[in-house]
């Protein structure tokens, strides 16, 4: 079996290609390289396999994994098991997309500007915003480049951050203010929420931005309204950072007063994949449609008069004066927008609705029964997580340890982002569990700690 190999050269290719170039092994080929640092040796790897002998390995390594289909999942922080309709891995395997690049050509990329301009309308309604852009790598890039956007829309440097947005966004947006000069200064949090006080102390004049994560990072809903004017006031910006997915019950980011709204579409039919990638999305108000990062497609008619679509607004770098560029953003995540538009289509607005029901429901429904031991950290309004505080000197990560021997995905251990969080867990629970796997979960955790 192990002579027909997976990778079709025989002996008799090796030889020809040798007598073509001159040279009498593979060996000589490297004759270059003195021999007092080349590995002598065989390399620690196991033998070359065949096609069904490597296929058969594989799928013993990836039994190996906790997956969502095998363990029912409690982790969140940002990337979530929800439901994905079949008709979506259907859509995107289409050759015309999941092979599309950047559509320079409008003439031979009608499909995939389409899809990228429902994208953006899709969002737009969702926010309730005027503008979308064709997507972002993912959350946290969009967050850090709505403080971009403010700054140069505001002409100042000082950008406000909440310590209940995601802390992996905040890195990156210290990562974006580093090379923009810009002085990002964090707000802290009180009962799962940003402290309004502090926020309203720390908001001046050279304020650019406040940007504001709600669900934030424990699930808890901020008080927008409560937020807009004090941003406002000063004349800077308001960034949300939303679940798309909540929106199918929260008041919409803009009639919240917000002027620049991301987020991640993983929750919008876009698998966990191990973490990413991923999908972003950047909207913001008519004023601001000009400095919106990445690529805007444009709906047009052409020289018969058929509707057709177009790259209307460009900011990169590329395609104008680098000193008039709002952004170096060079790409979009089209493929999986396009998961994003196919999930929203397939849901509608009542289906979108009655998903964001379930994760209210279902979240509630554990938490109750948690908060009959009194084990919440926060009392907050919520949407579908929470932070169950365990007791003192219970460890997260070995909790989490035997969760996983007894068949399930524990939460995010919130020491590891929050040192005054240590011993707190962040749950998350989605549509997709059960009133049994919800029950089954809570009494092994009860049980370990």
């Amino acid at each position: 079996m192990k002579k027909h190999r997976y990778i079709p050269m025989t002996e008799q290719d090796q030889s020809d290609m040798l007598a073509t170039i001159g040279a009498d092994s593979v060996e000589e080929l490297f004759s270059d390289i003195p021999e007092s640092i080349q590995y002598n040796g065989t390399m620690p790897m196991s033998e070359a396999l065949s096609e069904p002998e490597l296929l058969k390995h594989m799928s013993e390594l990836a039994e190996r994994n906790a997956h969502f289909e095998q363990n029912p999942c409690f982790l969140g922080a940002g990337i979530y098991d929800h439901h994905i309709p079949v008709v979506i891995n259907h859509m995107i395997s289409r050759s015309e997309f999941y092979t599309a690049y950047t559509p320079y050509q409008p003439e031979i990329s009608q499909g995939e500007l389409q899809a990228i301009f429902e994208f953006q309308s899709y969002i737009c309604e969702l926010t309730d915003m005027k503008v979308a852009n064709a997507s972002m790598y993912d959350g946290a890039t969009a967050l850090a480049e709505a403080a971009a956007l403010a700054s140069g829309a505001t002409r100042r440097k000082r950008i406000i951050v909440s310590k209940a947005v995601h802390p992996e966004a905040r890195e990156i947006l210290q990562t974006t203010a580093h090379g923009l000069g810009l002085e990002i200064v964090e707000v802290g949090f009180s009962n799962g929420v940003t402290n309004i006080d502090e926020l309203k102390s720390s908001i001046n004049e050279d304020t650019a931005a406040v940007l504001i994560q709600s669900p934030n990072f424990f699930g808890c809903i901020e008080d927008v309204r409560s937020i807009e004017p004090l941003v406002h006031e000063k004349k800077a910006l308001l960034a949300l950072s939303v679940n798309p997915l909540s929106l199918g019950l929260l008041e919409s980011p803009g009639k919240l007063g917000a002027d620049i709204v991301v987020g991640d579409a993983q929750p919008l039919g876009i698998p966990a994949a191990l973490g990413g990638p991923t999908c972003g999305f950047f909207a913001v108000t008519e004023k601001l449609m000009r400095r919106i990062p990445g690529r805007v497609v444009g709906q047009t008619t052409d020289t018969d008069g058929k509707r057709g679509f177009v790259l209307t607004l460009q900011a990169r770098e590329q395609h104008i004066r680098r000193e008039k560029a709002t952004s170096n953003i060079c790409s979009n995540q089209a493929l999986l927008a396009l998961c994003a538009s196919i999930y929203m289509s397939t849901m509608g607005k009542v289906g979108m609705q009655e998903v964001a029901q379930l994760n209210l429901n279902k979240s509630h429904y554990a938490a109750k029964q948690f908060s009959e031991s009194g084990k919440l950290a926060f009392n907050a309004p919520f949407f579908n997580e929470f932070v169950v505080k365990l007791p003192e000197g219970t460890d997260v990560k070995t909790v989490n340890s035997k969760l996983i021997e007894k068949g399930y995905i524990g939460g995010f251990d919130l020491g590891y982002s929050y040192p005054e969080l240590k011993g707190h867990m962040l749950l998350a629970v989605t549509e997709r569990r059960t009133k049994d796997e919800i029950d089954g979960f809570i009494h092994e955790l009860e049980e370990i700690i």
